[in-house]
């Protein structure tokens, strides 16, 4: 079977040319799309204001979604500051009434729920927060010499201007002349009289015009007969000329609406009207064109201002520029070739030496690393913080996580290899755990499964099992090779939080946003505490006295005390990690609620990993075990038994995880019971001889980049800080998952080797020099955190 050294790839691409050519078409696709993009939207009227305005779509059980950015649903009740004291004047006829009515629900639905104020709300008077005047004329455009001076009242009165001023009308002119060519063009003579009193009402405050909704004409009365949805185009099209006849008119056109009633107008009873969940779509597009703005929620991106890089992200640009410098000139005045190290699993028993395996870096190689880096940051900053690429909600179906789901596994299996080793949970094996684990949250989360509650508690597992396999696999390297050396210690947090950190920078977010590296990093933090403090216990001395082995034991009794101490003492936890600089690395909107969260979740799960390891590795040592090539782990007997006990509480799990009720109950359970899945798992993947001899290679590659991976998705393949999904194909889903996703694993393989290529440079072997880079770098840090401002609030992932 063919090595996939490239998922992408049907052959082998071992050379580093051939990695380097896929990247290299890579950027130059996404060099072009990123100019494309620029060109179309930017022509079309530009940023996420005119795709809010002029965009829908309808998704299963009548919910609506914006197809080129996020759509915040009204949410109680952080929208009540953005609309007290607002006047709101909408101009129509019956279709802008019902539009109006909708509109006022969402202000009550923001307001009454948290200040219990609907007796306040009024239409006419200026008591209430919202203040709504509503004006129906029949013809209000058409016999515009009587009627377009309620339009002039509000441009030329000495009182208060209005905030919104919502307006639209066709149908009665229609009605009433029979869709003469004649009415026609005098709606088109008056709405060009009133254009310019439009345009001097957006000197005060935000004008729409909302595009005419089609109409079924199957069912429309027989007084109506003459408002076909080829008339209400050509209004809507005279609208639109005279609008925006010059591209600068500050008068919005509202279509969203309209391409949502594309959709729904069938339900309509009377063939005008439309039902209310489209009504419902202009008034939460209304409400986000109006309030995004001002609050920046982080799943609203339509309509928002973005704010300035901050210092920190000016210095970070600053640096990665000088880096490219410095790079141009080393390459200028000497071609200092080398050949790139294979990154190491830093939680793998295993680890490679890449310093001896390759020729030493030389001295242009960490800026050559530094300038692709750079370069990658500036993809991660486009993609989620600026207004290039588009963002579109995510919605929850069983095929949307199913159907891939069954494709990754049918790739998995069928690009499989003979192992290596045949012992317990090998590299190759761990590396396919990791790989497939990784793909399947990867689904999860652009499918938004987290909806679905047995989906839910299933990644919790995968979550569970990855911390599982941090205290499997740094037990067994300290147990085995006894390296507590310093420099150990730095590689592995190097490795962990270089990317999270520079993320931190360039994106402007908290080091707890990105949760997982926090939890891991703090786990092996403490297994390294908990294994190198007095007395260190390592393999060969154990095998010199059996009383060694309860010393462990007691250690991870005491590790085991400690954590239950800390889970049942919150008010403790809290105080410990709320002290300054400490709680900047775990506080998120200035709170350590969602460490603690995301702590006492999975807070069982390393030691029972440490727990594993020990049993297996005393086991191996006592020959308990059969790994060679083809034998079950145990007698057939045994065996057998084991299979059928695992597959039965695997099944268990399963069936409890469909039956909770609620995510609370399930989260309860979740720290004791899910070992019971992990190990079943183990048992059913190593008993059996065949099974540990063979891996897929598809997910073993992955499983080398899991943790770039995860990071990565936050921003290049997920958006909004993983609220909705990255859109570089509008208007083809399945094409841009794919390009999205090439882009997206491109940089996450080549962010592993940047990783790599630096931490050689950065984590020198000599202690002395190793203490003075700490040195250096905590003082660096202290800065950072002096010049750190709070960043704004973010929603727990």
């Amino acid at each position: 079977m063919t090595l996939l050294k490239y998922p992408f790839c049907p052959v082998k691409l071992k050379s580093h040319f051939s990695t380097l050519l896929v990247k290299t078409v890579m950027f130059t696709g996404l060099l072009l799309l990123f100019l494309m993009l620029i060109f179309r939207f930017r022509a079309g009227g530009g940023g996420v204001a005119w795709r809010l305005l002029t965009v829908a779509n309808l998704l299963l059980n009548a919910c609506w979604k914006h197809g080129l950015c996020l759509i915040l649903h009204v949410k109680c009740p952080p929208q009540s500051s953005c609309f007290g004291w607002r006047a709101v004047f909408l101009f129509g006829l019956t279709r802008r009434r019902y539009l109006g009515e909708n509109f006022e629900k969402k202000f009550q639905k923001v307001i009454c729920e948290s200040h219990n104020i609907r007796s306040q709300i009024v239409f006419y008077g200026n008591k209430g927060l919202i203040k709504m005047r509503r004006f129906f004329y029949t013809y209000l455009l058409y016999m515009i010499s009587l009627k377009y001076v309620n339009i002039l009242w509000l441009t030329d009165t000495e009182a208060s201007k209005p905030d919104v001023v919502i307006l639209g009308a066709a149908t009665w002119s229609i009605k009433l002349h029979g869709g003469s060519r004649e009415t026609l063009q005098q709606y088109k003579i008056n709405l060009t009289a009133i254009a310019v009193h439009l345009e001097r009402l957006a000197d005060y405050g935000e004008v729409y015009w909302v595009l005419q909704d089609p109409v079924n004409e199957e069912v429309l009365s027989e007084n109506r007969k003459m408002i076909t949805n080829q008339q209400l185009e050509l209004y809507n099209e005279a609208a639109t000329d005279v609008l925006n006849s010059n591209g600068r008119s500050r008068v919005k056109l509202l279509a969203a609406s309209r391409q949502a009633a594309l959709e729904t107008i069938t339900q309509s009873d009377d063939g005008l009207h439309l039902p209310e969940s489209t009504r419902n779509v202009g008034a939460m597009v209304l409400m986000n064109s109006l309030c995004n703005k001002l609050l920046r929620p982080i799943d609203g991106s339509c309509c928002q201002i973005l704010p300035p890089p901050n210092l920190l992200q000016k210095l970070s640009a600053c640096f990665f520029l000088g880096s490219a410098l410095v790079f141009l000139a080393l390459h200028v005045l000497g071609n200092n070739r080398y050949r790139r190290p294979v990154p190491p699993d830093v939680e793998s028993l295993e680890e490679m030496k890449p310093a001896t395996a390759a020729v030493p870096l030389g001295p242009k190689a960490p800026f050559q690393a530094l300038c692709r880096m750079g370069m990658i940051m500036g993809y991660f900053y486009l993609c989620d913080r600026a207004d290039v690429f588009m963002k579109e909600q995510k919605f929850y179906t069983h095929s949307t996580f199913f159907i891939p789901l069954t494709y990754i596994f049918v790739l998995g299996v069928f690009y499989n290899e003979n192992s290596k080793e045949t012992k317990l949970l090998n590299r190759e094996q761990t590396d396919e755990w990791k790989g497939w684990m990784q793909l399947v949250i990867l689904i999860y989360h652009i499918s938004g499964a987290s909806a679905f509650l047995p989906v839910y508690m299933h990644v919790r597992v995968l979550v569970a099992a990855y911390l599982f396999q941090t205290g499997y696999g740094h037990f067994s390297f300290f147990w085995l090779k006894g390296d507590f050396g310093l420099y150990r210690v730095c590689h592995v947090l190097f490795r962990l939080n270089f990317l999270v950190l520079v993320l931190c920078v360039v994106m402007d977010r908290p080091y707890q946003f990105y949760y997982f590296v926090p939890l891991v990093t703090f786990w092996f933090v403490i297994i390294y505490t908990s294994l190198a403090m007095w007395p260190q216990i390592l393999q060969k001395k154990a095998n010199s006295s059996a009383i060694w082995h309860l010393v462990v034991l007691v250690k991870l009794l005491g590790l085991l005390l400690f954590i239950c101490f800390f889970a049942f003492s919150q008010g403790f936890f809290e105080s410990i990690f709320s002290v300054w600089p400490i709680s900047k690395l775990f506080e998120l909107n200035g709170s350590i609620h969602e460490w603690w969260f995301r702590w006492k979740l999975d807070r069982f799960a390393v030691i029972h990993g440490m727990l594993f390891a020990f049993i297996y590795l005393v086991l191996q040592k006592c020959q308990v075990l059969s790994e060679a090539k083809g034998e079950a782990l145990f007698s057939a007997k045994i065996s057998s038994l084991l299979l059928f006990l695992s597959v039965v509480f695997f099944i268990t799990y399963s069936i409890w995880a469909s039956s909770c009720k609620t995510k609370t109950e399930c989260n309860e359970m979740h720290p004791y019971i899910s070992v019971v899945q992990i190990l079943a798992f183990i048992l059913i993947r190593n008993v059996p001889g065949y099974a540990r001899s063979m891996y897929s290679s598809f997910f073993a590659w992955f499983g080398k980049i899991s943790l770039e991976l995860f990071i990565c998705q936050y921003h290049i393949w997920l958006a909004a800080d993983t609220k909705g999904i990255l859109v570089l194909i509008p208007g083809n889903p399945s094409l841009n998952i794919m390009i999205s996703t090439f882009i997206f694993v491109c940089v996450a393989h080549e962010i592993s080797l940047i990783t790599n290529d630096l931490a050689q440079v950065v984590i020198p072997k000599d202690t002395v020099a190793l203490l003075k880079r700490l040195g250096a770098l905590g003082l660096l840090s202290l800065v950072v955190l002096l010049l750190t401002v709070d960043s704004q609030p973010i929603p727990g992932a």
